[in-house]
């Protein structure tokens, strides 16, 4: 990692076009309001290639402004191995790319990626559902479960690595 922060989070979907990049951006925003930006690096990745090089989607973006979250600088690329051992927060939004990530992980790495969700128990939701084939439901969903989890995620940086 070529960054001074103190720490990293990296939010994983399928193709880092709709919910990866909605977490980045939800949480881009509140590590800014919190003063953090200089110390918490944020990135997004997608277990597949499918939108490599691509801006989020159409209406993940739509949805992300009328909550006044930006995504318009981002751009989808495919998680790299190294970036399960680079980043010290690896949070996957479902279960099959959870075991995706932990399969590039190897054994020693096998327990760091961990679900988004979980910064969320009390949600009732184990895993952020992919909006793609929806209706515009389904990114205001995905909205409301990152802001629930987002806040809990940076309580726990700040207790566990920002002292």
């Amino acid at each position: 990692m070529t960054s001074s922060a103190d720490t990293s989070v990296l939010f994983v979907c399928m193709g880092n076009i709709c919910r990866s990049p909605t977490a980045h951006a939800v949480f881009d925003r509140l590590v800014a309001e919190a003063g953090l930006d200089e110390r918490i690096r944020i990135d997004s990745a997608g277990t597949h290639a499918y939108h490599v090089g691509n801006p989020p989607d159409q209406r993940a973006a739509q949805a992300a402004i009328l909550r006044q979250y930006r995504m318009d600088h981002l751009t989808a690329r495919q998680v790299e191995p190294s970036d399960i051992e680079q980043f010290d927060y690896v949070l996957a939004m479902d279960r099959a790319n959870l075991e995706i990530l932990r399969s590039l992980a190897g054994d020693a790495l096998r327990d760091k990626p961990r679900l988004f969700m979980s910064y969320a128990a009390d949600y009732g939701l184990e895993e952020v559902p992919d909006p793609y084939y929806g209706g515009d439901r389904g990114f205001e969903q995905v909205l409301d479960m990152v802001e629930a989890a987002a806040g809990n995620l940076l309580d726990d940086i700040r207790a566990s690595r920002l002292g």
